[in-house]
């Protein structure tokens, strides 16, 4: 069986899949361990991951998004050599890079985490998450080769494969470790080691695939041999001009995880004028264990679209085709728009049924303010790929430095004031302005129409959806108090989901908000569903509008 291209749709529904069943499979790590860790042994655990998650977007985050960038542009001009010497030296970068960062880590460890996150206890952690950086570079890379040629799958199964590994390993590793009588430093050392694991069967993944590519390369060549228009680039160029691209990318790839990484090194610093050591650790604990995780749910579509965008605007920009670039980039955002914000929106108004469903009670408003605070970094995610499609990397990332600064500057004042929530305050207020300074760099670069007079009805759906799901979710809590925890919280998230998920769809549809060009667009279930709601809005007159 061949590999094929993937449309933008396509490709974007893999990789969203994918990076959900990521997700959950995160999810599903961080509830034994939320059992079997103590509030130091979840704070170790915490600054190893998010360290370790830190580096992995400084090594890779740029890079591969660039060598998608490159490869897709080349092939669309039919300069195919070029694109296979661009993949070979950003693998080679990739293995030296892995190299390097590990051991630094490794050596380093015991001091990031006395001297940073003032937790020493968490440097047994960090050092076995270490050689997990080994071989992610090199993944990386293939990654972005890969859906530089449209291909999606490879990345999306890799990473599937690499979480699951990632799970059971460390799960069952600290199940083990924590048996022998260790305490919350092993366990949680063993818990980070699962990353290692993942790690080989990531690349293991990628190997086939690159394997099998190869051999349909060579069978069915994408070009006739006498149609190449590559030149010998050497290594010199190619690097040269990988790293004018990438850094910008890895600036504003790095954003989010530079924010939780923030927070969690100089979270004791920052609060310490508002709580007390072990409740610092506390409140910690909740913010990385259970907050960061389920947080990192609704930025789900806006990572597979930013990733999926970025080869398909880059080819229609590159052949000049300035229609396809506006088609494009208006049908990402409806969707991000139609399908992201929701999904933040219901984990926001639902916070406290679901975190009593997965983890331990309590930590449900830390939860709540975090996920909302995700709506605009959603849209931050999706307009940072548009400019890069748009050839404006440089504009982005002067954006996102100016919000690494304002993220910086108000989580020092607001920290000791509000503890954790002014640390999530800080980063709300940093996502809102990165995304008002992209979208009007979008505006003047091109004429992009999203919602246009269908704003007003659009930000209607989404207070009347918030306010029912909220007031399902405390009814529920309160009406079945008398039933075990669980089960009430079980009951009370599927209603309140269920309710957000109804309600949400029907207003887009009986306010107008989404049309039935719109729902042309749509993957076929949700085309036909839309098709059926706008029957039910009374007047269906579609007044056109600009952004």
């Amino acid at each position: 069986m061949s590999l094929k291209k993937d449309s933008l749709i396509k490709g974007t529904i893999i990789l969203a899949a994918a990076a959900l069943i990521a997700r959950f499979l995160g999810i599903f790590q961080r509830v034994p361990l939320d059992y079997m860790l103590s509030k130091d042994g979840g704070a170790y655990f915490t600054a190893a991951n998010n360290i370790y998650l830190l580096l992995l977007v400084i090594a890779t985050g740029g890079i591969p998004s660039t060598i998608s960038k490159m490869v897709s542009e080349r092939y669309a001009q039919g300069r195919i050599g070029e694109a296979r010497q661009i993949y070979r030296a950003a693998v080679f970068f990739g293995i030296g890079t892995g190299i390097v960062i590990s051991i630094v880590l490794y050596w380093t460890a015991p001091f990031i985490a006395a001297t940073f996150s003032r937790l020493p206890g968490a440097a047994t952690a960090i050092r076995a998450i270490a050689p997990a950086l080994l071989l992610f570079p090199a993944i990386a890379m293939m990654r972005g080769y890969f859906q530089g040629r449209q291909l999606m799958t490879a990345g999306g199964v890799s990473q599937v494969i690499e979480q699951i590994l990632r799970v059971i390993v460390g799960v069952g590793l600290a199940l083990l470790v924590l048996s022998w009588g260790y305490g919350d430093e092993w366990v949680a050392a063993a818990a980070t080691f699962g990353s290692v694991l993942g790690s080989v069967g990531a690349f293991l993944v990628m190997l086939w695939y690159a394997f099998r590519l190869r051999r349909q390369d060579a069978a069915e060549p994408p070009f006739p041999q006498t149609a190449d228009k590559s030149k010998r680039l050497r290594l010199r160029t190619i690097y040269g001009e990988i790293f004018r691209m990438s850094v910008p990318i890895v600036l504003t790839a790095v954003t989010v995880q530079f924010f939780y990484t923030f927070d969690t090194f100089f979270f004791i610093r920052m609060t310490e004028g508002y709580y007390a050591l072990g409740e610092a650790k506390s409140a910690l604990d909740v913010l990385g264990i259970k907050a960061q995780a389920i947080a990192g749910i609704p930025p789900i579509l806006a990572v597979a679209l930013s990733q999926s965008i970025i080869p398909v605007i880059s080819s229609a920009y590159a052949v000049g085709n300035l229609d396809e670039v506006r088609r494009q980039t208006s049908l990402v955002m409806r969707i991000v728009l139609f399908t992201g914000v929701p999904a933040a929106l219901a984990l926001t108004v639902a916070a406290p049924s679901v975190t009593g469903l997965i983890y331990t009670p309590g930590g449900s408003g830390v939860v709540a303010a975090l996920t909302a605070g995700t709506i605009f970094q959603i849209t931050m995610m999706t307009t940072n790929s548009i400019l890069f499609g748009l050839g404006k990397a440089r504009q982005a990332m002067y954006h996102t430095v100016t919000g690494m600064l304002v993220k910086a500057g108000l989580s020092v004042a607001l920290g000791p004031v509000l503890g954790v929530y002014g640390l999530i305050a800080a980063s709300t207020v940093s996502f809102i302005l990165i995304t008002w300074l992209n979208v009007a760099s979008v505006r003047k670069a091109a004429a992009v129409s999203v919602l246009g007079s269908r704003w007003v009805p659009y930000l209607a759906a989404v207070a009347l959806t918030a306010a029912a799901g909220r007031a399902v979710d405390s009814a529920g809590l309160r009406l079945l108090e008398a039933l075990p925890y669980k089960l009430a919280s079980l009951i009370t998230a599927a209603v309140a989901t269920m309710v957000i998920g109804g309600l949400y769809l029907i207003l887009l549809a009986v306010l107008g908000v989404v049309r039935r060009e719109d729902a042309a667009s749509f993957p076929g279930p949700l085309r036909k569903l839309f098709t059926a709601l706008s029957r039910l809005r009374p007047d269906k007159k579609n007044v056109a509008g600009r952004l």
